[in-house]
C-alpha cells in the first residue's frame, strides 16, 4: 500500500477484505450448516463475491497497479469453483436417436396470487411447455389450476398437500412410469418425488427436489425492510433444515436400481454444501453445455442459480438451456441428454 494514494488505499482495503471472504467461501461446500451456520449463510453471497473481485482486478489494470494480482490470484486459486458462475461453452442441438429432454420449473403456483401482474400466465406457461415439448417436467410449487391442461402428457406423478389450496411437487412424462413415490421431509410441505420411466429399452428415476425456502423476496428494496439479524438468523434455521432434508434424500438416492436424473429447486447456489452433497459424482448439465450466467432466480441484482438438473456421468449432455421468460420468480431450465455415450 505504499506505492497507493489517498481513495486507492482505502480502496485497497476494502478490495483486501472482499477477496479474502472469497476466499474462505471456497470452504462452503465442505463445512456443514449444523458445524458453522454463519458460513453457510455465506454461500447466497459468492456470486456477488466474484463478480466485485472481477470489478477490482478491473480498477487497478486500468490503473496499471500490481494489486490487481490480489483478486486475480484469488480468482484463480478457485478456478474450478468459480467456473460454474459463468460458461464460456455452448450446447450443441443433436437431435439423434436416444436423446431424452427434461425440463425443470418452480411455477409458483401459477401466478395463483397474481404476483405478475400480466393476464393468463399459467396459460401462458403451458404455452411455453408447448413450444419446448420436453419428454419430462420436473414442477416444484405445482398447484392443478383450472385453467391448467397438461393431457398432452399421459403420465404423471403428484404429491400435494394443503387444504385450501393444494400444492406441491409434479412430474409429467411422456413415457410410461412403472413406479414413483415420495421423500417426505418433517414439519415442511417440502419434499422429494420421484418417477421410474421407460423409454425403449432403459429405465430412468427422475428426482424432483424442493429443498426448504428461505422465502426471501427477490426485490432487494423489500429486503430492507426487515431486520439483519432477524433475517440472518432466519437463513441459518433454513440452511440446517436444507441439511437434514439433504441428508433424508440421500438416504433414498443410495437405494436407486437405476441411474438417475435429480431436477430440482435447492433454494440454495452451488457453491453450498447440500449442492456439493446431492450432486456427488453426477453430472451439473448447467456446467457441462450451458453458457452466460445460467440464472434460474429472478433476483435483480446479480446473477443466481438455485435451480439444477444433474445427470447420470453415463448420459451424453448435448443441451442445456434457460428459457428467459418471466412468468414466475424462477426461470425454466431444459436439458436434452443422449442416454447412451
Amino acid at each position: 500500500m505504499k506505492n497507493l494514494k489517498g481513495i486507492d488505499k482505502l480502496i485497497f482495503l476494502i478490495n483486501s477484505v472482499v477477496a479474502t471472504v472469497l476466499l474462505l467461501s471456497y470452504l462452503l461446500p465442505y463445512v456443514a450448516p449444523k458445524s458453522f451456520t454463519a458460513l453457510a449463510v455465506l454461500s447466497l453471497a459468492v456470486p456477488l463475491l466474484i463478480i466485485v473481485n472481477l470489478g477490482f482486478v478491473l480498477y487497478w489494470f486500468l490503473k496499471g497497479k500490481k494489486q490487481l494480482l490480489l483478486s486475480l490470484l484469488v480468482l484463480l486459486l478457485g478456478y474450478s469453483y468459480v467456473s460454474s458462475f459463468y460458461k464460456f461453452s455452448s450446447s450443441s442441438d443433436d437431435v439423434s436417436d436416444g436423446n431424452l429432454t427434461i425440463m425443470n420449473y418452480n411455477v409458483r403456483l401459477f401466478n395463483l396470487y397474481n404476483w405478475i401482474e400480466e393476464a393468463q400466465v399459467e396459460s401462458k406457461i403451458i404455452d411455453l411447455i408447448k413450444r419446448e415439448q420436453p419428454d419430462v417436467v420436473s414442477f416444484q410449487e405445482y398447484h392443478p389450476h383450472e385453467n391448467i391442461d397438461l393431457s398432452f402428457y399421459k403420465y404423471k406423478y403428484e404429491q400435494l398437500s394443503g387444504k385450501r389450496v393444494r400444492y406441491g411437487q409434479a412430474i409429467f412424462s411422456k413415457y410410461p412410469i412403472i413406479d414413483s413415490g415420495s421423500v417426505e421431509f418433517p414439519k415442511t410441505a417440502n419434499n422429494a418425488i420421484y418417477v421410474d420411466i421407460v423409454k425403449d429399452n432403459d429405465t430412468v428415476r427422475i428426482y424432483n427436489v424442493h429443498l426448504q425456502s428461505l422465502k426471501i423476496d427477490e426485490d432487494v428494496e423489500n429486503l430492507n425492510t426487515e431486520d439483519s439479524e432477524r433475517l440472518f438468523k432466519r437463513a441459518g434455521e433454513t440452511f440446517k433444515m436444507q441439511q437434514e432434508q439433504a441428508e433424508l434424500f440421500l438416504k433414498h438416492k443410495q437405494s436407486s436400481p437405476y441411474k438417475m436424473v435429480i431436477c430440482g429447486d435447492f433454494n440454495n447456489t452451488s457453491y453450498s454444501y447440500v449442492y456439493k452433497e446431492i450432486k456427488g459424482d453426477l453430472v451439473d448439465a448447467f456446467e457441462e453445455a450451458g453458457s452466460g450466467f445460467g440464472r434460474t432466480f429472478d433476483f435483480k441484482y446479480f446473477p443466481v442459480r438455485i435451480d439444477f438438473i444433474l445427470t447420470d456421468p453415463s448420459f451424453t449432455v448435448k443441451r442445456f438451456q434457460v428459457v428467459k421468460k418471466k412468468l414466475s420468480d424462477h426461470y425454466p431450465i431444459i436439458t436434452k441428454l443422449s442416454l447412451h455415450k
